[in-house]
């Protein structure tokens, strides 16, 4: 879905449609940069420590609130947005039992949206030589879905992510910043989620205080993969079979079925008690395999982020969820583990030991 082209030049707007039309992309649009409309609702988010251990998202406050400081003649953005069920990367993924996100279930998408923008970026060079052309991701200092919303690619949903009706959630935003003045006359999306409370109420840790308001450090996401610490006995239980992730609040949105209902079901089927050998068998894999292994087996997959540590205390609480009595020798290796120690006692306890 282009946007409108009435503010992009003949020339440009023909090369993104054709650039665009052979790469993984759904929809994309523009948008300037200014102020950006949620940032005293981030600032507030901010400053009510809804962002736990997180400390880089508040370092990047400022950039975020100027996105000049990016680069003082930056003027718009060009907003992508990259669906990731099918995953487009999902070759070779080296784990199929264990519960993990849909978006993490192949390559890094730092990586391969980097790629695809990078490309773009340097054909835009060539047509624009004396302008400025930035590839960004999330993992850069910028407000991008309220860049997303703005260039009318979709709604921010209860659940904090963009909604767009034709293309539910299930996609990652890339942008290319640019000196170009590209100011976007889109029109606002409506907001579509009605009363609906779904994304509120499945949420097992209720991590979602209220309609758009997200405690990061209850997110089974944030427990699995950004913390660096152990869970408090409170949460452990409800993080249940996730191994890495948790998209549960976009899996149960009403546009999301109407868009991937076949492929969900399908990755319902896929539910790691229906496969309990072979999930039993990854966790022991995990367990027993040192860092540097780990390292190399997850090399280039978002499970690279949560290291060594994240991989095996999260291995461990599923274990102990699931009550998979056949790891109790493995988990007991840890019981001196000095990070792991407390947590391998836990769960030993709970597994009956």
């Amino acid at each position: 879905m282009p946007p409108e082209s009435d503010t992009i030049p003949f020339e440009l707007q023909n090369h993104l449609d054709q650039w665009v039309s052979s790469r993984p992309i759904s929809h994309w649009g523009k948008a300037d940069l200014k102020t950006p409309l949620s940032l005293e609702f981030y600032k507030s988010w901010l400053d009510q420590g809804y962002h736990s251990s997180m400390s880089y998202l508040k370092e990047h406050l400022p950039q975020k609130s100027n996105p000049q400081l990016l680069g003082a003649q930056l003027k718009s953005s060009l907003i992508f947005c990259f669906p990731y069920l099918p995953h487009p990367e999902g070759e070779n993924f080296p784990i199929s039992s264990l519960r993990v996100a849909l978006y993490a279930q192949g390559a890094d998408y730092h990586f391969w949206i980097k790629k695809y923008l990078k490309e773009l970026s340097a054909s835009l060079e060539e047509i624009y030589p004396d302008e400025q052309f930035l590839v960004l991701t999330d993992s850069g200092p910028i407000l991008e879905r309220d860049l997303a919303y703005r260039a009318g690619l979709g709604w921010i949903g209860k659940n904090t992510c963009l909604i767009e009706r034709n293309e539910g959630s299930l996609f990652l935003i890339g942008e290319i910043l640019t000196s170009l003045s590209l100011e976007a006359n889109t029109k606002i999306v409506a907001d579509f989620c009605g009363t609906c409370n779904a994304c509120i109420e499945v949420c097992p840790t209720q991590a979602i205080k209220e309609p758009r308001l997200l405690d990061a450090g209850r997110c089974i996401s944030y427990l699995t993969i950004e913390s660096r610490d152990l869970p408090s006995l409170e949460l452990r239980k409800k993080i249940g079979d996730w191994f890495f992730g948790c998209d549960l609040c976009q899996t149960v949105c009403p546009w999301n079925k109407k868009v991937f209902k076949p492929l969900l079901e399908n990755q319902q089927m896929k539910n790691p008690i229906d496969a309990r050998q072979a999930l039993t068998e990854e966790l022991k894999m995990i367990l027993m395999s040192s860092g540097k292994q780990l390292d190399r087996l997850f090399k280039g997959t978002p499970l690279d982020r949560a290291g060594s540590f994240g991989l095996k205390r999260n291995a461990i609480i599923v274990a102990a969820n699931l009550k998979i009595t056949a790891l109790q020798e493995h988990i007991a290796t840890y019981q001196d583990h000095k990070k792991l120690g407390e947590l391998a006692k836990w769960c030993l306890s709970e597994l009956g030991t």
